[in-house]
């Protein structure tokens, strides 16, 4: 497995450049932010994937390890291949791909060249609690309205499912504020939770 590269860029396409590295040069596919931002001659240090298949070796490089971490779990979600799982992170940064997953919101992968909406909504649902992100001091993760879109996307959910809006928005806040953050951050954890509550109720409402 080769995780990282070293050396020197000795060409620059849009989505890739070699790495001169002991006198071999490797071709990388990287990000077209990478891209523009290296040029000839540039000493590159790429976090790297090396992806095996029958007829070629592919080695896609990211300047983050994080970056890399992402890409290895998108290549986890079905459906999701090499070119696509970097053509999010063309797209989306680390923080936006766990924003969007953490509110259970599959519209930014759908924008992806390549990500059709099946995809888009199993990225969701199959990277929900898996992304950690490190963001910097200050940043304060996801904005106030995006937090506020959280318990509102739960309670939609939760009135799909057959409760009324006055019962799911009660129940939603009573459980959000003995949850932890952790919880009350991520649609799916939060709903979880909501629905445990509620399943008593659920039955004494059905049989009334």
């Amino acid at each position: 497995m080769i995780s990282s590269v070293r050396g020197t860029a000795v060409h620059v396409d849009a989505d890739a450049v070699v790495v001169e590295v002991g006198g071999v040069g490797l071709h990388v596919a990287v990000t077209p932010q990478v891209a523009r931002t290296t040029h000839l001659g540039d000493t590159v240090t790429l976090h790297t994937s090396l992806i095996v298949r029958e007829d070629a070796l592919s080695l896609f490089g990211f300047e983050t390890r994080e970056e890399l971490v992402v890409f290895g779990q998108l290549l986890g979600v079905t459906g999701v291949g090499p070119k696509s799982a970097l053509g999010v992170l063309a797209t989306l940064t680390v923080p936006q791909i766990a924003d969007a997953v953490s509110a259970d919101d599959d519209a930014p992968f759908r924008r992806v060249s390549g990500i059709g909406p099946k995809t888009a909504k199993l990225i969701v649902v199959q990277l929900a609690g898996k992304i950690a992100v490190t963001r910097p001091a200050g940043s304060g993760g996801t904005d106030a309205a995006g937090s506020a879109a959280i318990p509102a996307q739960v309670v939609q959910a939760l009135v799909s499912l057959g409760w009324s809006e006055r019962v799911a928005v009660e129940a939603v806040e009573n459980v959000a504020a003995d949850a932890p953050e952790s919880d009350r951050s991520s649609v799916p954890a939060l709903l979880r939770r909501t629905l445990a509550a509620l399943g008593p109720a659920r039955k004494e409402t059905v049989s009334g």
